[in-house]
């Protein structure tokens, strides 16, 4: 290996252990090692759609997406500004959520099942009222459903647009399936199975979105103010800007987020795939050399 390449290696290795430590935490190495170690049966198969989506650098504009999306939902929203510390701890709860979505696509069955149980613990302490007066329970299944299929349309959507792989139709029909396996075990009930019966559900949910104040600040917070060094601000700019451009038009002024001036939705889309192949260069594992 010569000095221009071994510098090339050592800049991705940085990157991507920066990346990496951000998402997963300092504990991130060791329990990598024991979600892809631990032998054991799995929810699913090395070549299941799940593991291709969640695998891929567009899970990132995909969860921006997903977490504005679902704060439309004054429900999810109030359980979320009561109980979830995501201003005081916004990194600790990224790096529990992609803990869990890792050890449930990845891990062991039972692995996978002690996930399911702690979030159903934590569920179980969180209701409350809303401002309104309106009741909410976080263990509620048809609120765990909108909290679902946000999720599960924003993965989607961020991967047909800049995954390394697209998918085919069966495959993305094969992904909403696969999600609906983790859906039920933490409660949801009937979650769909398919692209049609997700839209059908994204649909029926509508009458019950509307924007809150608490929304547009947790916009305004996650989109304009992420607890980041000024380095890595325009890099999540560009993450940010293509999560705003993947919403729905209704969602965009529900949330007040305004279209970016002089750049189309075709240039935000350009940014965002060479920013997410930039993160999946980062990202990749080390080659073996012979």
């Amino acid at each position: 290996m010569d000095a221009s390449t071994r510098g090339v290696t050592h800049l991705r290795e940085r990157l991507g252990s920066a990346v990496f430590a951000r998402v997963a935490g300092p504990a991130g190495p060791e329990t990598r090692a024991r979600i892809h170690e631990t032998p054991g049966p799995r929810w699913f198969g090395p070549h299941r759609p799940i593991r291709i989506v969640h695998g891929d650098a567009s899970m990132f504009i995909g969860g921006l997406r997903a977490l504005l999306l679902q704060s439309l939902h004054p429900l999810a929203m109030a359980a979320v500004e009561a109980h979830s510390g995501y201003r005081g701890d916004p990194w600790g709860r990224l790096q529990r959520t992609s803990t869990f979505l890792a050890v449930t696509t990845y891990g062991t069955a039972e692995h996978a099942q002690q996930a399911v149980d702690r979030v159903r613990a934590v569920h179980g302490q969180v209701h409350g009222t809303t401002p309104s007066g309106e009741r909410y329970d976080a263990a509620d299944p048809h609120l765990l459903g909108w909290v679902h299929v946000a999720e599960v349309e924003s993965f989607l959507l961020a991967h047909r647009r800049y995954g390394a792989e697209p998918l085919d139709a069966a495959g993305y029909d094969g992904y909403v399936a696969d999600t609906a396996r983790v859906a039920e075990a933490l409660g949801v009930t009937d979650p769909p199975r398919n692209r049609q019966e997700l839209v059908a559900h994204l649909a029926a949910y509508r009458g019950e979105l509307r924007p809150t104040t608490e929304a547009r600040e947790a916009a305004r917070f996650i989109l304009l103010h992420p607890p980041l060094p000024w380095a890595a601000r325009a890099p999540y700019a560009v993450l940010a800007a293509n999560a705003v451009a993947a919403l729905p038009r209704w969602a965009r002024t529900s949330l007040e987020l305004p279209r970016l001036p002089g750049m189309t939705e075709a240039g935000v889309a350009s940014t965002g795939r060479a920013l997410t192949a930039a993160i999946r260069w980062a990202m990749a594992p080390p080659r073996r050399q012979l």
